[in-house]
C-alpha cells in the first residue's frame, strides 16, 4: 500500500500548476495512475479506491450533522 505516496502526490499537485497541466489529459483512474507513476509517484488503484471511500464517508458524516 502506498497511501503516503498518494498523499504526497495530492499535495504536490495542489501546490504545482505544472503538475496540474501534466495531469489535465487524464480521463480515467487508470490514466491518472499511469501518469502519476511516470512522474515518480508509486500510487495504486487501491489507494484511489480507499481515498474515494474515505471521502464518501466524510461527506456522509458531514450530512448527518
Amino acid at each position: 500500500m502506498s497511501w503516503t505516496e498518494l498523499e504526497r502526490f495530492v499535495d504536490d499537485v495542489e501546490a504545482g500548476s505544472a503538475l496540474q497541466r501534466a495531469l489535465k489529459h487524464c480521463r480515467s483512474r487508470k490514466e491518472l495512475i499511469l501518469a502519476a507513476r511516470r512522474l515518480g509517484y508509486r500510487i495504486t488503484r487501491i489507494d484511489l479506491q480507499r481515498a474515494w471511500q474515505e471521502e464518501r464517508r466524510e461527506q456522509a458524516q458531514a450530512a448527518q450533522g
